[in-house]
């Protein structure tokens, strides 16, 4: 049985790993299989790689990411500037309806888009945008779904993926908002089901409710 020491010394080594970021001046706790990391990195996308690292190890059962970002100064206006330019590149189209808000750094994103995937898209063309301390979605999805079929598609997607055991996972549509529960064997698995699951046309909200375990 693994234990919490063992995981806390994995995580320290995959974050050591990563040559993605320094790891330098942040803290790694571990209680009850699950993670907290803390401390400081520079970058919003360091902290989201962190996070990634903690989460991808057996033994794992959840992270709790308290990590600030404490990025070099930059002007609002500026970050503003670039985040626009950013989403612009990745949506050409749908970025005409997305705005920008920038207060002290933190990112808000509002306006509509016809798919979930144009709102993910968003969010992560800003990853690499400097001087970003956090970033919140407030895009709305303004395709409508179709409730009669949104359970048997999302059911047929995930027979469909070689990356998940559909067995143990149920599947509750409720108008254009879906509930998962059950088990998978892994986070990488539990994140391919959520995304499948977004897949379907429509969907406004996924509540993941999945246990990772054997």
């Amino acid at each position: 049985m693994i234990t919490d020491n063992d995981i806390k010394a994995q995580v320290e080594q995959e974050l050591l790993w990563d040559a993605r970021i320094n790891p330098s001046h942040i803290g790694v706790s571990v209680n009850d299989r699950v993670v907290t990391l803390s401390g400081f990195v520079h970058a919003y996308s360091h902290k989201l790689h962190a996070e990634r690292d903690a989460q991808c190890l057996a033994g794992v059962l959840g992270v709790a990411n308290d990590i600030e970002v404490r990025p070099h100064s930059r002007l609002d206006a500026e970050i503003a500037h670039d985040a626009i330019a950013a989403i612009a590149l990745q949506l050409p189209v749908s970025s005409k309806t997305i705005k920008v808000i920038v207060e002290h750094g933190h990112v808000r994103l509002e306006g509509t888009v016809d798919w979930n995937y144009q709102r993910e898209h968003a969010q992560l063309a800003l990853r690499h945008v400097h001087g970003i301390r956090s970033i919140e979605s407030a895009i709305d999805i303004s395709h409508k779904a179709i409730p009669a079929d949104i359970k048997a598609r999302i059911q047929a997607a995930l027979k469909r993926s070689a990356l998940i055991e559909a067995s143990g996972i149920k599947v509750e549509a409720d108008g254009d908002a879906v509930i998962l529960s059950g088990k998978v064997r892994s986070w990488t698995e539990r994140d391919e089901v959520e995304r499948a699951a977004w897949m379907a046309p429509g969907i406004t909200a996924v509540t993941n409710q999945l246990q990772v375990g054997n």
